[in-house]
């Protein structure tokens, strides 16, 4: 499955409704948790994601600066609508390239649900903070560090 990047301002009405459709999906229905989802990050964030046949987007993230002067980047609202297939794999080392490669960061930060971490450090990033608690989920900061 192919990845689309592009920068907020850049996304069509419909990729944008069907990236907070399945953020709400997934976040607010399946999770049970009821966030703010929409915190105005999005419109400063590059937005990566796939959709399927039917235009339905399967699997999102955006990456922003946290510190562009210390060259920090941030990843965060990484979902996918199937587990276990390998896209979310894929999806999050592509956030990482991009975080690398375009933004030119020299360490990447996010902030994962704690039950996700070992997801997060099949590619590289590791626990940084002790657990706190997120909209009632527990969450773990992590950093990666690039070369």
């Amino acid at each position: 499955m192919e990845f689309t990047v592009k920068h907020f301002k850049d996304l069509t009405v419909t990729e944008l409704y069907e990236i907070l459709r399945t953020r709400a999906e997934i976040f607010v229905v399946e999770q049970n948790c009821v966030y703010q989802d929409l915190d105005c990050k999005d419109n400063d964030a590059i937005h990566v994601f796939s959709m399927n046949d039917e235009g339905r987007v399967t699997a999102c993230l955006r990456v922003f600066w946290k510190d562009k002067e210390a060259g920090v980047a941030q990843i965060g609202r990484v979902v996918t609508l199937t587990h276990g297939t390998g896209l979310g794999g894929r999806l999050l080392h592509r956030g990482v390239e991009l975080a690398k490669k375009d933004f030119g960061a020299k360490k990447i930060y996010l902030e994962a649900q704690q039950y996700a971490s070992g997801y997060y450090a099949k590619e590289g990033f590791e626990v940084v903070s002790e657990p706190f608690l997120e909209d009632g989920i527990p969450h773990v900061q992590m950093e990666k560090v690039l070369a």
